[in-house]
C-alpha cells in the first residue's frame, strides 16, 4: 500500500466515524439530516476515486517511462 493510499484510507475510515457519530449523537434524527449526511460522504467516496484514480495513473506513466 503506498502512502497515498493509506492516507486516503484514513480519510475515508475518520469521514464514515465521524458521519456514524453524528447520526448517533444527533437530536435532529431526520430524514433532511441523514440525506445530506449521506450526500456528502458519496461526494467524498467520489472525489477519493477521482484522487485515487489519478495516483494509480501517474504511477502506471512511472513505470513504462522506467521500462523505455
Amino acid at each position: 500500500m503506498t502512502k497515498e493510499t493509506k492516507i486516503i484510507a484514513g480519510v475515508l475510515a475518520g469521514a464514515a466515524l465521524g458521519a456514524a457519530v453524528v447520526l448517533v449523537l444527533s437530536s435532529d434524527k431526520s430524514d433532511d439530516m441523514k440525506e445530506k449526511l449521506t450526500d456528502w460522504f458519496c461526494d467524498l467516496l467520489d472525489s477519493s476515486k477521482d484522487k485515487l484514480a489519478d495516483v494509480a495513473d501517474k504511477v502506471k506513466d512511472k513505470i513504462a517511462e522506467i521500462k523505455a
